[in-house]
């Protein structure tokens, strides 16, 4: 039998002894680094009233900086003030096209006098990260650079460029001031790519426990609709049977009481057939069935009553705004309604727009869109991309099935399926339905939810690239 130097069994027992002493110094380092870029993001107001993206696109260009990427690789562009973006080439050895990272660093307004603690500041307690931003979407945006910023200490040589785009004004859909939409725009060259990553996904936690992770690869058409009574109007003493509110008032309702035809796509398909799994008695027999591309209308009856699937199955429009009347003893000379509408992507436009005008049915209300459809096409099922989000999902959390999903809300992703990138919305952040808040009082995110998606993050960008 081979003997060991007592020099040479010294320092083989060493090794055992310290390397795992390091890489624990070494995971705990990156997290608490990860910590302050987030802390440090999320604390910088970048609301359209009062805040400034540009200072925080300047902020993470300094955090990528000290990891150690030159300024040539770093493009810190302001196209509208205070609207400034980042986007940041890690370059590979092109035997892969590029993966883009596509993150938006803008919030929806928060009034300090409305919440609990000040909105941009990071609070840390019951175990939440509590803030406007700390879940949509300065999770995932705080993730990427740290990511990036790992990758580049770590001496990562990727097969492919890894694109980073850090953007303005997603929260407030197509404005000119958009980042993605400009940078689709104006300099489609720095972030075309195979595919990309992006919100619109996450998982959910039934019981604190994961039990779904969604990726999202649709999503609906975002269309409002102006409806605007008109009427000569008069002395209140004196009613008349033609009034603007009574006309406009019948309009909508005869809009919110019309149900539009239910269809399924493959993706939404693929959603009831893997979600079924996931539930128990009538629901998860009903969703066999939408699974298999029935849809019965007992079936559809009893999902119809659920709010979500409900828009996941069907074209819906809701009015969300009223105004009306100009003094308390005046017949009212106009009224106004906001209809928004969430259109099925597969959903011909045209046919939804002319349903909306019949059942507005009056001469005297005119009805116009404030902005034109900007319909995107679905991402493909790809098992490049699918194929290791399952298997690094698989790694961390056993058993938890991937969902393709529509997202019934918007995102920046639509403007780079358009131009022909696939986008896959996906973070590996868990939380319970309800819990998070985005756009809402108290803003928050589970911590272990926010670290555990941020390794996910990690590992699947190293394994997509790698």
């Amino acid at each position: 039998m081979t003997r060991l130097k007592p020099t040479i069994l010294a320092t083989l027992l060493l090794s055992i002894c310290v390397a795992p002493t390091v890489h624990a110094l070494d995971a705990a380092a990156e997290r608490a680094l990860f910590h302050d870029i987030y802390k440090e993001l999320v604390e910088t107001d970048t609301s359209h009233s009062a805040g400034n993206n540009t200072l925080a696109a300047r902020r993470m260009e300094k955090r990528l900086r000290d990891a150690g990427f030159s300024a040539a690789e770093i493009k810190v562009v302001e196209p509208f003030p205070k609207k400034g973006n980042l986007v940041l080439r890690f370059k590979g050895s092109g035997e892969r096209k590029p993966v883009l990272l596509l993150a938006h660093i803008d919030v929806v307004e928060a009034k300090r006098e409305d919440w609990t603690t000040d909105p941009f500041k990071l609070v840390e307690t019951d175990g939440y990260f509590t803030a406007r931003g700390a879940a949509d979407d300065k999770a995932m945006a705080s993730a990427f650079v740290s990511i990036m910023a790992q990758l580049k200490r770590e001496g990562f040589h990727p097969k492919r460029d890894i694109i980073l785009a850090l953007t303005a004004d997603e929260e407030r859909g197509g404005v000119p001031t958009n980042g993605a939409k400009w940078l689709v725009e104006q300099h489609r060259d720095w972030i075309d790519a195979e595919f990309g990553l992006n919100e619109g996904g996450g998982g959910e936690l039934h019981d604190g426990k994961p039990n779904i992770q969604r990726v999202q690869v649709a999503e609906k058409v975002f269309v409002t609709y102006e409806l605007k009574a008109k009427n000569s109007g008069g002395h209140s003493s004196l009613p008349r049977a033609d009034n603007a509110i009574y006309d406009l008032t019948e309009a909508v309702n005869r809009i919110g009481q019309y149900a539009f035809p239910a269809s399924l796509a493959p993706v939404t398909q693929e959603y009831f057939k893997r979600s079924a799994a996931t539930y128990t008695g009538q629901l998860a027999q009903d969703m066999q069935s939408l699974g298999q591309g029935r849809i019965e209308p007992e079936v559809l009856a009893r999902m119809s009553k659920q709010p979500f699937f409900n828009a996941t199955l069907r074209t819906t429009c809701v009015t969300t705004m009223l105004a009306a009347g100009h003094a308390e003893n005046a017949l009212p000379q106009s009224a106004s309604a906001t209809v928004n509408c969430r259109i099925l992507p597969w959903d011909d436009l045209a046919q939804v727009d002319r349903t909306m005008k019949e059942l507005v049915a009056n001469k005297d209300i005119d009805i116009r869109q404030w902005l034109a459809p900007n319909p995107s096409p679905p991402s493909p099922l790809n098992a490049v991309v699918f194929g290791p989000i399952q298997e690094v999902s698989e790694q961390m959390w056993p058993g938890v099935p991937i969902i393709p999903a529509m997202s019934t809300g918007a995102s920046d992703s639509l403007y780079m399926r358009k131009a022909g990138i696939p986008m896959y919305g996906v973070s590996g952040i868990f939380a319970d339905s309800g819990d998070v808040h985005a756009h809402g009082l108290n803003e928050r995110i589970p911590q272990k939810s926010l670290y555990d998606g941020r390794e996910y993050l990690y590992r699947l960008v190293k394994k997509l690239a790698g």
